[in-house]
């Protein structure tokens, strides 16, 4: 007996902050392709091409179908989709030749076209002529100008059909690209499924069939959309397909009622595969492999079983196992009951200025809030949110306080140890500015010890096995670390916590040697050589943002924290204390144990 597993998991391909943000699927299929082979037909392959600071690289691509001028693909696009962005996709398809060519020159350029994945480009006017390349020989740009005044949006269309055009915008005769797209977002998930197969019809005359598996679902419409192909096993009438992964929206839109086609077929090198036969199932029906029944179906042709006054079937096609994954957002968490408690700490070090002096980082102008009130407020106001007590524990490190004025790294800015919260950002506001006059700025410049210190309140709370309360730590400093080490050190241990730390630098120091906290452009180790579990460090230089709105400080620093909080639970293997449910969906059955063939 196999085990079903059911588990949260972390969203595949995230970057970024793509946990806050929905996840699209696109599938891409073709009609009436160049035919650019001798004695066969082509064999189509699709490229997406991405535009990062207005250049192209490619993305990702899809399997070689052999000889085919209609393709459709198995193969999924999984992107992020940011509403607020214009995010510009190139399509381009070839004719393959041979496993070794794929994006070389030799490739027969059968057609592309640009669109968005989001919004409608409305930078450009209607009578613009965008130009636009695909790859040359000697790796030079051949120009493929697309008249394209506003760029079709695929999101916006859920579907779109678009002309493929080579270069200087000449039509590839009557070829079309078809661009599905699903929006994947919530608590969806993904299904593991494990086929085989026995006793298979033989349709080769001198060998065994070479079957493959083909999953459709059959939308509201009644239209039918590929979901998944299997590898081809050769020669072979009990096949054992290898696992595949698919997600529960592509599957069945999250509904356990909805019909899925199956079809098996025998492989043709020149395309003209040969039908085996078919069945129809439901995912509901895939689950009852949860309660220790066999779940097998008699694979069918309709012309044998109407022809044939014995037929059965011509094999028969078996679920040997399904692992359910449930993969939960950020949202889910929060609305779930998870608490964001929120600390600040300031730096008090003498570098930043007498604080009676107008030059310095901690003067208290009354018509002008400092860098340091401008980034607790930007960032605060928004933290605030997340904590139904509203209470936040506001840190100190770097003066001499009283009542015996001795440097402390780490104090209560209300001077309270005993409860260093305070009411609402408001209250850290009043904290700080009445701080001000009762310490006395020194230094050095660390910040172990706070991180120490909340990464233990964060251990505590990381015991209790719900999704519950998750720490974030807001560190205001006007120069880089002392104790980069016991920093670097604190951090990876902070990183097994539900904990993540910004990092906001003030002032005009060089904060080069910060970024190295910020796990960006590698992986953060201790001294000792040890990486962090998750990245939990955002810096971000005030400077950056002098002359922005506190809301895009707010959104850079706070990026970040989506996908640490997702990630950190789904490690843990911890669900949200109650997740949402769609409603406009029914709820997935939950599943158990699998049986074995």
């Amino acid at each position: 007996m196999n085990e079903i597993q059911e588990a949260t998991s972390p969203a595949t391909s995230l970057s970024g902050p793509a946990a806050c943000v929905s996840k699209v699927e696109l599938r891409v299929s073709c009609k009436a392709l160049l035919d650019r082979d001798t004695l066969n037909k082509s064999d189509p392959c699709v490229i997406l091409m991405v535009q990062t600071n207005g250049q192209w690289t490619e993305l990702d691509r899809t399997e070689v179908i052999k000889s085919n001028l209609h393709p459709v693909f198995a193969k999924v696009f999984s992107l992020d989709y940011y509403f607020e962005e214009v995010q510009k996709l190139r399509f381009e398809v070839y004719d393959i030749h041979g496993t070794h060519s794929i994006g070389t020159r030799d490739d027969d350029f059968l057609g592309g076209v640009e669109c968005t994945l989001g919004q409608v480009d409305r930078s450009l006017p209607a009578s613009s002529v965008t130009t636009v390349g695909h790859r040359a020989e000697a790796g030079g740009s051949i120009p493929l100008c697309l008249r394209l005044g506003l760029f079709p949006s695929i999101v916006a269309q859920k579907k779109m059909v678009k002309p493929l055009l080579l270069k200087y915008g000449k039509y590839a005769g009557k070829s079309t690209i078809t661009v599905h797209a699903e929006e994947i977002s919530g608590n969806n998930g993904y299904v593991e499924l494990s086929f085989c197969a026995k006793k298979l019809d033989d349709k080769d005359l001198f060998s065994k069939s070479d079957p493959f598996l083909e999953i459709y679902r059959i939308n509201d419409d009644d239209t039918e959309q590929l979901v998944h192909r299997t590898e081809v096993i050769k020669n072979n009438l009990n096949p054992v397909w290898e696992p595949f992964k698919v997600s529960l929206i592509s599957l069945c839109s999250c509904d356990d009622e909805r019909k899925l086609k199956c079809l098996v077929w025998d492989y043709d090198s020149r395309g003209k595969h040969d039908f085996i036969g078919e069945f129809y199932t439901t995912f509901r029906e895939l689950q009852k492999i949860s309660s220790g029944n066999k779940v097998t179906w008699d694979c069918v042709n309709p012309k044998y079983k109407q022809k044939k006054r014995n037929y059965k079937n011509s094999g028969v096609v078996i679920l040997s196992e399904l692992k359910l994954h449930r993969v939960y957002s950020f949202l889910d968490y929060i609305m779930g009951g998870c608490q964001i408690h929120f600390t600040v700490a300031i730096d008090f070090t003498a570098s930043n200025g007498d604080p009676r002096n107008s030059c310095s980082l901690h003067y208290i102008n009354p018509y002008q809030p400092n860098e340091y009130l401008k980034a607790l407020i930007a960032v605060g106001e928004i933290c605030q949110d997340y904590d139904s007590d509203k209470r936040f524990s506001a840190l100190g490190f770097g003066a001499r306080i009283p009542p015996n004025y001795e440097v402390s790294h780490d104090f209560a800015i209300n001077f309270n140890p005993e409860d260093d919260e305070c009411e609402e950002i408001q209250g850290v506001v009043e904290a700080y500015q009445n701080c001000l006059p009762k310490i006395q700025l020194y230094g050095p410049t660390n910040v172990s010890p706070i991180i120490t210190r909340i990464a233990k309140l964060a251990a505590g709370d990381g015991n209790i096995k719900d999704a519950s309360r998750y720490h974030i730590l807001l560190i205001l400093t006007d120069g880089v670390v002392t104790d980069m080490a016991d920093t670097r050190e604190a951090i990876v241990r902070a990183s097994y916590q539900p904990l993540s730390i910004i990092i906001v630098g003030v002032g005009n120091a060089d904060f080069t040697d910060m970024q190295i906290l910020d796990g960006d452009d590698g992986v953060l180790r201790s001294p000792k050589g040890e990486p962090v579990l998750r990245d939990i460090v955002q810096f971000v230089p005030f400077r950056d943002f002098k002359t922005a709105s506190p809301a895009a400080l707010a959104k850079c620093v706070l990026a970040e924290v989506p996908k640490q909080v997702v990630e950190y639970y789904s490690h843990k293997a911890i669900a949200p204390m109650c997740p949402l449910r769609d409603l406009r969906t029914p709820i997935l059955s939950p599943v158990a144990t699998t049986p074995t063939e």
